[in-house]
C-alpha cells in the first residue's frame, strides 16, 4: 500500500511540476519562433525583391519569367501578388508606356515557403525537446524536497504509532483489571471504549502507511457486523441502531472489512444528530448503512485523503476504507444530502474470493 500510494504522490507532483514549466517555456518559444517566422518571411520577400531588382538589369536569371506590361507608375518598384504570381515591376529606359515586369510562379514561392516552413517546424521540434528534457530535470529536482518529507513525515508517524503500543497496551490492561462496584462498571466500559477507539485509528493510520498482506477466511458477514455495532451502540447511546438481513458467509478478510465497517458505522454515528438512527441492511451480498446525520455537502470528495468538511477527525478514515475497499474488489458507493443523511453501499460479489 505504501509503495503504490507514495508513487501517485510523486507522479501527480511530478506531472504537475512538468507540464507547469514545459508548458510556460513552450509558450514563450512559440511566440519567439513566431515573431522569427515571420521577420524570415519578409526576409524571403526582401531577397526575391533584391534577385528581381538585379534581374531588370541584366535580364539574366533562369528562376523568374519576364514580360512586357503596361506602365502603371503607382506599382512600380514593389514586390505585389496575386492569387498566380509573384511579380514586381521595373521601369524602362526611354520607355513611358511599358514597364518590365519580373516574376514567381505561386507554385515556385509556396515551395520556398514550405521550405522555410519545415526548416522552422524542424527547429521548433528540436528546442521543444530539448525544453522537454529541461523540464523532465527540473520536475525531479523539485520533486526531490517532497520525498524527503514525505519520507521524516512517514517516519515520523511510524514512531509515534510505535511509542502507542506500551501506553496503549498498559490501559488496556489495567482497565480490564478494575475491580469497581456495578454503579461504575459503564464508566469503566466507556474507558475501554475510548481504549478501543484509538487502537483502531491507530489501526488506520498502520494500515494507511504499511503494507500489508490481507488474509482469507470463511465468516459471517452479520455477525461481525453485529460484533462492530454493540462497541459502536455503547459510545452513542441517544441513537437507534437496526440490523435487517440474514445471515451471509463471505471469504474475504475478516480483519479488513471489521475495519471498514468501523470507519463506516462510527461516521454513521460520529455526525448524526440527536435522537437520530442508523439502519443497516444486509441482501444479495450487498451491504447498506443508512443514517439520519447532519449529510455531506461534497461526496465526492469524502474518498479523497485528508478531506474533511468538519473539525472533527483526521480525513484519513474514509480514504482508508476505499483503500481497502479495492484491494478486498468491493465496489463501495456512497450518496448524501445536506440534513437528510448518508447512505453507503458496499458490494460484496467481486469480495466474495480467496484472497492470495
Amino acid at each position: 500500500m505504501k509503495g503504490s500510494y507514495l508513487k501517485r504522490v510523486e507522479i501527480e507532483s511530478f506531472s504537475k511540476s512538468f507540464l507547469l514549466f514545459f508548458l510556460a517555456l513552450s509558450f514563450i518559444s512559440s511566440l519567439l519562433f513566431y515573431t522569427l517566422y515571420y521577420k524570415e518571411h519578409d526576409s524571403l520577400d526582401e531577397k526575391l525583391f533584391t534577385q528581381m531588382k538585379l534581374c531588370s538589369f541584366d535580364l539574366k536569371c533562369t528562376q523568374f519569367e519576364i514580360d512586357f506590361v503596361p506602365l502603371e507608375p503607382m506599382h512600380l518598384f514593389s514586390l505585389k501578388r496575386n492569387t498566380k504570381e509573384l511579380y514586381a515591376l521595373f521601369s524602362i529606359s526611354d520607355s513611358d508606356q511599358y514597364a518590365l515586369k519580373i516574376i514567381l510562379s505561386n507554385r515556385e514561392y509556396e515551395k520556398k515557403i514550405a521550405q522555410l516552413q519545415d526548416r522552422f517546424l524542424w527547429q521548433y521540434a528540436g528546442v521543444l525537446s530539448v525544453l522537454a528534457l529541461l523540464s523532465i530535470l527540473f520536475s525531479f529536482y523539485t520533486l526531490h524536497p517532497l520525498r524527503e518529507a514525505l519520507k521524516m513525515t512517514e517516519e515520523f508517524v511510524k514512531d509515534i504509532l510505535h511509542d502507542f503500543n506500551t501506553p496503549l497496551a498498559s490501559l488496556r490492561l489495567n482497565a480490564g483489571m478494575l475491580n469497581c462496584p456495578p454503579s461504575e462498571a459503564k464508566k469503566v466500559k466507556r474507558i475501554e471504549l475510548g481504549i478501543e477507539s484509538i487502537l483502531s485509528l491507530q489501526n488506520n493510520l498502520r494500515s494507511y502507511l504499511m503494507e500489508h498482506q490481507l488474509q482469507s477466511e470463511r465468516f459471517d458477514v452479520k455477525a461481525v457486523l453485529l460484533e462492530r455495532l454493540a462497541v459502536i451502540e455503547k459510545l452513542y447511546p441517544s441513537l437507534s441502531f437496526s440490523v435487517e438481513g440474514e445471515t451471509m458467509m463471505l471469504n474475504t478478510s475478516r480483519d479488513a472489512l471489521s475495519r471498514i465497517l468501523d470507519n463506516l458505522l462510527s461516521n454513521a454515528a460520529k455526525y448524526n444528530v440527536k435522537e437520530g438512527s442508523v439502519r443497516v441492511k444486509l441482501k444479495a451480498h450487498k451491504i447498506t448503512i443508512e443514517d439520519t446525520g447532519i449529510g455531506i455537502e461534497h461526496p465526492k470528495k469524502v474518498f479523497e485523503r485528508f478531506y474533511k468538511e468538519h473539525e472533527r477527525g483526521m480525513g484519513i478514515g474514509l480514504h482508508s476504507v476505499k483503500k481497502l475497499c479495492d484491494e478486498m474488489k468491493i465496489k463501495i458507493e456512497l450518496e448524501s444530502e445536506v440534513g437528510r443523511g448518508t447512505t453507503v453501499v458496499l458490494y460484496l460479489h467481486s469480495a466474495n474470493t480467496p484472497m492470495s
